[in-house]
């Protein structure tokens, strides 16, 4: 079985991708397994040029086939903000994801309800030979003042599926894993890797 290095050091994704992408022959490694340890600067301008410099660090400090993914929420009445920008939205020493949460609501506040928003998420994967390749996904959702659900991390709590009636936070394991963006990204590139570990000679 063929190693697929995702570049992260979060062991929550880490078994988030292994659950989505686990009718693959693949073997999931973090860079911890195997030794590596960088550290990439997510200076891009898009979720695609963040994703694909830290694909192309870690393929080549490791010579593996690697996935990165870049991902952000993006608010309708904020032009999209805080997007590529999600994870330090609130540029205070020590802030932390109920900061940011907090702040995302106090910016909404001037605006009457639904706050429309959606999670966007772009994976890169890199080849040992340079091949690059991505996929993107996106779940739609809105934005609610009052904190639910004792999953997840970042926006999770407070973006809401007003279809099930549900914030992200409060969903199960195996429920976001069929409509959160990354599962969703994830499953768009379920191909692409089938493709390149055939073709590299995965038994």
């Amino acid at each position: 079985m063929k190693n697929l290095l995702i570049a992260s050091s979060n062991p929550g994704k880490l078994r988030e991708m292994q659950s989505i992408l686990q009718d693959l022959s693949i073997n999931l490694v973090m860079p911890s397994d195997i030794g590596v340890e960088l550290h990439v600067e997510e200076d891009g301008t898009t979720y695609l040029e963040n994703a694909q410099k830290k694909a192309f660090a870690y393929c080549e400090a490791s010579g593996l086939v690697t996935l990165a993914d870049d991902s952000g929420l993006e608010v309708d009445l904020l032009g999209g903000e805080p997007g590529l920008f999600s994870a330090r939205y609130l540029p205070e020493p020590g802030a932390t994801d109920a900061d940011r949460r907090k702040f995302l609501c106090q910016q909404l506040a001037q605006f009457p309800q639904p706050w429309y928003a959606h999670f966007h998420c772009t994976v890169a994967i890199v080849t040992p030979d340079g091949e690059l390749f991505h996929h993107i996904g996106n779940c739609y959702g809105q934005i609610i003042a009052e904190e639910r659900g004792p999953n997840g991390f970042g926006y999770d709590p407070i973006f809401f599926f007003s279809e099930i009636g549900k914030t992200m936070a409060e969903l199960e394991d195996e429920e976001k894993n069929r409509i959160s963006h990354r599962a969703l990204a994830l499953m768009a590139a379920k191909p692409t890797l089938d493709q390149i570990f055939r073709l590299s000679g995965d038994e």
